[in-house]
């Protein structure tokens, strides 16, 4: 049982990480912060959070845990408003899609405190954003994975797992480095795909037309490009290097499929489309598996 658990960003990602923790009966008090008090205000109304201040120090005050669910960009200065207030025992983490910059954010801001600091990322999402998106059971059965620090005490790890743990997550643990290795190819890139796909078709002089005729394909294929284009902006550039690195390799698949396509080459086509086709139903039958809820014990 937490006390009280400050959320910094109480839009999708902190917002449902409230409601949940509420719904598990896991938290005494939520309050909120963020940079937009029309925000606050609704978040409040729906009921994810209990008060809303923009006083750091009286958020601060007895927290057990806080939240940070704002842009990677925006870490060491919220980490920076906190620090003079982080009392012994509170515990900050952080919902970032990258952890690198976040780790160096974080010592730069905490300085001696950085073991206060246990940084984690929920693998889960919509593509829509703001209080209204948030819900109760969108960590259920998805990965979290806490990218844990040397300085980190084991106690404070296992306070933040247990929090995605009542949210009901599966926690995963990787070092900074192999989380924004893995995520650039599997997250960070299929968002810059998506989003470029849609402003290409969107600057087509009949894009109208184009649109008209997308159908469920299209609309799956670039359902994240519904995504908040300020935090995406500030992932791709926060994980530049391992990002380029993936789309580099992209661009070389590419062009081995456009040569395909040119020489009319149909067996090798088909060849990299049925090795796709297996990867992608054996991942989701692992997915599926994961997802499944554990049998009930007998009474």
């Amino acid at each position: 049982m937490l006390g009280k658990v400050v959320v910094i960003g109480v839009g999708l990602i902190g917002g449902s990480f409230a409601l949940s923790l509420k719904k598990a009966g896991a938290v005494g008090e939520v309050v909120g912060m963020g940079r937009s008090p029309k925000v606050l205000e609704r978040a409040l109304e729906l009921g994810i959070v209990d008060s809303i201040t923009v006083s750091s120090e009286q958020a601060m005050r007895g927290a057990s845990l806080v939240l940070i669910a704002a842009p990677v960009a925006q870490t060491q200065a919220i980490l920076a408003a906190l620090e003079p207030y982080l009392e012994p025992h509170t515990v900050v983490t952080d919902a970032g899609s990258t952890k690198g910059d976040v780790v160096h954010a974080a010592r730069a801001a905490l300085g001696n405190k950085i073991g206060q600091f246990v940084p984690g990322h929920p693998i889960a999402g919509r593509e829509s954003n703001g209080p209204d998106a948030a819900i109760d059971d969108l960590y259920v059965g998805k990965k979290t994975v806490i990218t844990a620090l040397p300085e980190n005490r084991v106690g404070d790890v296992e306070l933040v797992a247990g929090a995605w743990q009542a949210c009901g997550a599966l926690i995963h643990h990787l070092s900074p480095q192999e989380h924004d290795r893995v995520f650039a190819a599997v997250s960070h890139l299929p968002h810059l795909l998506a989003f470029a796909l849609v402003d290409d078709i969107a600057n087509k002089p009949h894009a109208e037309l184009l649109f008209q005729y997308a159908a469920s394909g299209f609309r799956d294929f670039t359902r994240i490009a519904g995504s908040s284009a300020e935090m995406w902006r500030d992932i791709s550039l926060a994980n530049r290097d391992a990002l380029l690195g993936e789309l580099d390799a992209y661009l070389a698949q590419l062009t081995a499929l456009r040569g395909k396509l040119a020489d009319g080459d149909g067996a090798a086509l088909e060849a990299v489309y049925a090795n796709a086709r297996r990867a992608r139903r054996a991942w989701t039958g692992e997915i599926e598996k994961a997802e499944q809820p554990a049998p009930s014990s007998a009474e």
